[in-house]
């Protein structure tokens, strides 16, 4: 039988879609909408002999995410080591390589029913599936409901979750405007889906009988209802989940519901592009080298490699010209190093105002998703739209403002003790601005005081990060607490960019268990910014390919550090250190799990606000001795970093504690407040909840022009809307779990491997199987305690003063 398997298709396209120049809506059309029947009759009229599909490599038998891969490839050659089309610098047209390849991926052999979900295929056929072709075969039963289901979300998440990667790191017009062609169909599809009520039924009718007792902790959790998301599909086929999709509401009423989805998805994405826009938009060309005075070698480095590529072919580091930029590795060095005050300003307001006026205004944006989520919650029968988005998560809207007061009531103090230390300092300094310091003083001021206490220098400790070492030692971190080995597979998958890496995971009997990408630098010209991690496949029984017991996970890591500069490597700052390592805890999480109940594993269905704890939990171990030491290795000597300036890095982690504190828990209280007691179209306007929120949250009132919430992407296209305070909520489960290790003893070395199979065992392992608060106890004895987070920030004092 011809076969490509789905990852070998799904980056042959994905290739495609970077090499062309070409793409058209079309072409995504025709990727997401063909079904196995029209494929088998498509023309192709490629002129490219190097692209007919009987010219496409042979597929083997045994595909990545089989546990006996590295045991079957074919023979290594020069040009490739697996057979995934590589293109060459003129690749065929896009619709005609999009054809080629999924009429390859087509079986050669009879479909045996007319039911287009039974037959099998490679891309979805969207233009031929409707919900009752599940409907009509539903019986309440798991080999009849669950399996079949979990294949379909399954091949939807595969494909739609390449097409939204690719547009977060090689973003074209051509791609954005495809994925706006099909992306309501792809809506009215899962809403279709979701609100099937024989599905429904089937679901209810597998609670209610006999043998729901002897189903699985997993399986039960699975029906009861937590919420289904996959990438970015959203299928909701559970109890819970499928009251929220509208399946209680009459025909009028569920049509309005689906309006109002459509509608939201596609303000959400124009959104996300308009700050992306406004980003790339502004440009900061200096050519006076006074201008640029206090900024570190490795800025000056970025900003004229920068230059060159805007056309200033001369530009050089020590001579510029230089261009900034607001993308984060361009923003910050800004911030922190620059003397010049102007300079710090101009770049404050441009951010601060990014995506707030002309055709990449999101005020309007945001006005209407507010407006759309209240009129959501109101048909689905709840007061606000935090109601709706508490649901699906561990806290209530009250559990999760008490933490929020809390934490402030703990933070508040110290952080207006933190801005008096600033204005000391700054006075003491000699600076002007010493009594008078605002918003674009306090980075710049706060690194000068940070160096002067700790005489810690951000730019001078980058020597001894890079990223190959740093990578090292992460890997053996994970070795000694999770009995994992992780090595380079370059060349096993293709990639999106020459600089993504390619990692498999083996567990201790050097069997492969999982696989990852890391795309680690910022390219601000087709790659968003922050730093994400996302799955491509995920660990599942039922599909597991013939031959094999399980299909393995394959994740994704993408970060935006700053990239290599000429011949140094990059070398990173102690944040950007921290980021991959919270990155790499989502990947294990996903990596680790040890379900095979495709729906509920790795990162799947576990609560919004519980899924930051593996993440947070591995940032931790950022401070810890013989973890640091074994990556701060000065890239040209080897030496490794003296130990007075760790013991300073230590204790810089409680630096301005309660100011850093306090900045997430304004966003956490504004992303709250808009979520509950807002009213769209009432008498205050966005901007004025911002303010008001800000008074008991900034020390230092923000100005009347901020218009952060123009590019609080986190809440209006990330999916956290009504759900910012996990952060703080996660940071108080992965503290205290940290803290079983500490009770455990950090040096001694049997007990730190011991409770990290506990960790690995319960909180990497059993996914959305088990409810977060169950998992905790399990792995910690007991419920959590905000105390060990406290403590961690040196904030307790405060906490009890208070």
């Amino acid at each position: 039988m011809k076969r490509i398997t789905i990852i070998a298709t799904t980056f042959v396209i994905a290739n495609t879609l970077m090499a062309t120049t070409t793409t058209s809506r079309a072409s995504l059309n025709l990727l997401l909408r063909r079904s196995p029947s029209k494929l088998r009759n498509a023309k192709f009229f490629s002129s490219s002999s190097q692209f007919r599909p009987s010219t496409l490599p042979k597929s083997y038998s045994c595909p990545i995410w089989s546990s006996s891969f590295s045991f079957c490839l074919p023979p290594r050659s020069t040009s490739t080591s697996l057979p995934f089309r590589q293109f060459s610098s003129s690749p065929p047209s896009m619709s005609s390589a999009i054809a080629a390849a999924v009429s390859s991926a087509v079986s050669d052999e009879s479909l045996l029913s007319s039911n287009p979900l039974l037959q099998d295929f490679d891309f979805p056929p969207f233009d031929s599936v409707d919900a009752e072709h599940l409907e009509n075969s539903v019986e309440p039963s798991w080999p009849k409901l669950v399996e079949p289901l979990e294949k379909l979300v399954d091949r939807l998440s595969v494909v739609w979750g390449v097409i939204n990667h690719l547009k977060a790191v090689k973003d074209t017009p051509e791609l954005r405007a495809a994925i706006e062609d099909v992306q309501p169909e792809k809506v009215r599809f899962q809403l279709r889906l979701g609100q099937s009520k024989p599905i429904y039924k089937a679901f209810k009718a597998i609670r209610e009988s006999p043998d729901w007792s002897s189903l699985s902790e997993a399986r039960q959790r699975l029906v009861e209802g937590n919420v289904l998301t996959i990438v970015l599909i959203t299928v909701s086929a559970q109890i819970k989940e499928a009251v929220l999709t509208g399946i209680a509401l009459d025909d009028e009423k569920r049509e309005e519901f689906n309006k109002i989805e459509q509608e939201l998805e596609k303000l959400s994405h124009k959104f996300s592009e308009n700050v992306l826009d406004a980003t790339k938009k502004f440009e900061k060309l200096i050519t006076d080298k006074k201008e640029m005075d206090g900024l570190p070698p490795s800025a000056l480095g970025l900003f004229a490699q920068a230059a060159v590529s805007k056309g200033h072919e001369n530009a050089t580091a020590e001579n510029g010209p230089w261009v900034i930029t607001l993308d984060a590795p361009s923003y910050l060095p800004v911030m922190q190093h620059a003397k010049n005050r102007a300079l710090r300003e101009e770049l404050y307001r441009a951010y601060l105002t990014r995506a707030s006026s002309g055709d990449l205004d999101n005020t309007s944006i945001i006005d209407q998703i507010l407006m759309l989520r209240l009129e959501k919650a109101k048909l689905l029968g709840y007061n606000n739209y935090a109601e709706v988005s508490m649901t699906m998560k561990m806290a209530t809207v009250e559990k999760a403002a008490e933490l929020l007061e809390k934490l402030r009531s703990a933070s508040w103090g110290p952080a207006v003790q933190d801005m008096e230390d600033l204005k000391s300092f700054a006075k003491s300094q000699g600076a002007e601005e010493s009594g008078s310091l605002t918003h674009w003083d306090t980075t710049f001021w706060s690194e000068r005081l940070r160096e002067s206490k700790y005489d810690i220098n951000e730019e001078e400790l980058r020597p001894y990060f890079s990223l190959p070492k740093v990578m090292d030692g992460l890997f053996s971190l994970a070795k000694t607490l999770f009995g994992v080995d992780i090595e380079p597979a370059d060349g096993v998958a293709p990639v999106w960019n020459s600089d993504v890496r390619f990692y498999r995971v083996k567990d201790s009997s050097g069997s492969p268990i999982a696989y990852f990408y890391f795309d680690p630098y910022s390219r601000p010209s087709e790659k968003r910014g922050g730093a994400w991690m996302g799955e491509v496949f995920s660990r599942s029984q039922v599909m597991a390919q013939k031959g094999t017991s399980v299909r393995l996970p394959v994740a994704h890591m993408v970060c935006n550090q700053t990239p290599p500069v000429g011949d140094k490597p990059s070398l990173m700052t102690f944040r950007e250190v921290e980021t991959v390592f919270h990155e790499f805890g989502h990947a294990l999480q996903h990596m680790l799990t040890k379900q095979d109940e495709g729906l509920v594993a790795g990162i799947r269905n576990v609560e919004w606000d519980a899924v930051e704890l593996p993440s947070q939990f591995m940032e931790n171990w950022c401070y810890h001795r013989d973890t640091l030491m074994s990556i701060a290795k000065h890239y040209q000597t080897g030496e490794t970093l003296p130990e007075e300036i760790y013991k300073k890095l230590l204790a810089a982690r409680t630096f301005r504690a309660g100011s850093f504190s306090l900045r997430q828990l304004k966003f956490a209280s504004l992303d709250l407040e808009l979520h509950t007691n807002y009213i769209p179209g009432g008498p205050e306007s966005i901007y004025d909840v911002d303010q008001r929120v800000s008074v008991k949250t900034q020390v230092i009132p923000p100005l009347p022009e901020d218009r952060f919430l123009c590019g609080f992407s986190h809440i209006f296209a990330g999916g956290y809307a009504a759900g910012y305070y996990s952060y703080k909520w996660a940071e108080v489960l992965s503290a205290d779990a940290f803290s079983a290790f500490e009770d455990a003893g950090l040096d001694d070395i049997k007990a730190v491997k011991e409770t990290g199979q506990r960790f690995r065992n319960t909180v990497l392992a059993l996914g959305g199987g088990k409810a977060p608060l169950k998992v905790f106890v399990e792995f910690r004895g007991r419920e959590p305690s905000p105390e060990p987070l406290l403590r961690h920030n040196g904030l307790l004092a405060a906490s009890a003063s208070a």
